[in-house]
């Protein structure tokens, strides 16, 4: 059969689905054309092996979708092409003319969870060290700023850990602290998922940070009648910082110093992880600072040492580079 044949066969066949597409489920016009590739994309392979597409076996599927992945087809391509698949099949089920969906069952191949964003250590301590040079930041917010960044940096707290802190532990009928500091013993403990409490160090910048913002603290408290007493981190009204306002403030500052990464507080994070590991090789300390509650979500930052490990060899290395040919 020549490829024109072939064409209109398929076209033929797949004609009254995408008909129902259009006019039962109507759906739009590029959606039924996403369709109507990747069901011409099936009827291809099938062709090839000389089956019908109402013949298509399990087996043939899973082997069509290996196909697809061995060409180097991401996962979420390979996941939207047997949606499409399973909805034809649904449907030839639905018109008497198929005993079964062999699509059902199939999933496509897992999806790679990209490697998390890390600094350099240097650009690390960059931003956490380095006053916003815009001229437009107030004292007391600057201040603020760095006591908050230096600590996510220094001891890998999550945002919300962070502005969950308070002063220093208290419990009453109305309040009870989620997290801490304390300065005798230069460590911060904080509530994290799943409400499980742990205590990490905070390393000597961050504690002089800190002392340089509790100052600005207590005049915050006593300029605002209504502000949080407890709360570590303020606004300049005097309420505890939020989650979204800390991202903001670092994201901003980030800017400011000309930092090539959109900076998020889990940059931080990452960076406080990535460092530690490559400095200690201890997995298992890292995993306990982080609050992770699996050895194997930690694992991925030795994916990230590796990088560097790779990206120092390629540099230094006089075989690693590729020899241009003559």
């Amino acid at each position: 059969m020549s490829a024109i044949e072939t064409q209109d066969t398929c076209q033929a066949e797949l004609a009254p689905y995408l008909d129902n597409l259009r006019h039962q489920r109507m759906l739009s016009p590029h959606t039924v054309s996403n369709y109507a590739r990747d069901l011409s994309e099936l009827h291809s392979m099938a062709q090839a092996g000389n089956i019908a597409l109402g013949a298509v076996t399990h087996f043939q599927i899973r082997k069509f979708a290996a196909q697809l992945h061995a060409k180097g087809l991401n996962a979420r391509s390979i996941a939207r092409k047997l949606s499409a698949w399973r909805g034809y099949y649904d449907w030839l089920s639905e018109q008497g003319d198929l005993k079964s969906n062999p699509v059902d069952g199939v999933k496509a191949p897992k999806k790679s969870k990209p490697l998390p964003k890390a600094l350099a250590a240097d650009d690390a301590v960059q931003l956490v060290s380095q006053a916003n040079p815009l001229k437009d930041t107030a004292a007391t917010a600057q201040r603020c700023n760095r006591a908050m960044f230096e600590l996510l940096y220094s001891s890998g707290l999550r945002v919300s850990e962070l502005v969950g802190l308070d002063l220093r532990y208290h419990q009453d009928g109305a309040h009870q602290s989620l997290g801490w500091i304390d300065f005798d013993s230069n460590e911060v403990t904080v509530t994290g998922k799943g409400n499980k409490m742990r205590s990490v160090p905070v390393g000597q910048p961050a504690m002089n940070a800190l002392a340089e913002w509790l100052p600005a603290r207590t005049e915050l408290v006593a300029k605002h009648a209504q502000a949080d007493q407890h709360a570590l981190f303020l606004s300049e009204r005097g309420n505890r910082m939020s989650a979204r306002v800390a991202q903001l403030r670092l994201k901003a500052h980030g800017q400011a110093l000309g930092m090539a990464t959109n900076m998020h507080p889990h940059v931080l994070r990452h960076s406080f992880a990535s460092h530690v590991l490559q400095s200690s090789g201890d997995l298992r300390a890292v995993q306990e600072m982080l609050g992770h509650a699996s050895i194997s979500a930690t694992q991925v930052y030795t994916s990230l040492d590796f990088q560097r490990l790779a990206q120092v060899y390629d540099a230094a290395h006089p075989r690693a580079k590729k020899q241009t040919p003559k």
